[in-house]
């Protein structure tokens, strides 16, 4: 059982994982838990109820776009998501602004000597 902390923790950054992912290429709901879990090492591993309010904020939002593909024999269609420019320009501010957020952190720890 994971602490409030952690899970706070990873609930501030999942909008950012997951749209990193949909930018690195396009993909549907099932394939992006498998790669949040595998990228991870299993940190990120997401039920469909907390991935899928992500992908419709990030799609409101003009990040994203989603389209149904055809299934292929007996494979249902599955709903594809893809980044948008926007999503593609949004992706890069989050890394920034994650990078700026973990560099003061990191300093802020130092300044205590770690107590």
């Amino acid at each position: 059982m994971e602490d409030r902390f952690s899970q706070q923790l990873k609930k501030g950054v999942l909008e950012m994982l997951v749209l990193k992912l949909v930018c690195e290429e396009p993909t549907y709901g099932y394939r992006l838990l498998a790669r949040l879990k595998e990228r991870s090492l299993g940190r990120f591993s997401l039920k469909e109820g907390t991935l899928y309010p992500i992908l419709y904020r990030l799609e409101d939002e003009g990040f994203i776009a989603a389209r149904w593909s055809q299934g292929q024999g007996r494979t249902a269609p599955k709903k594809m998501y893809e980044a948008t420019e926007a999503g593609r320009e949004e992706n890069l501010r989050y890394q920034l602004a994650w990078r700026e957020f973990t560099e003061c952190v990191e300093e802020f720890l130092k300044g205590d000597g770690g107590r």
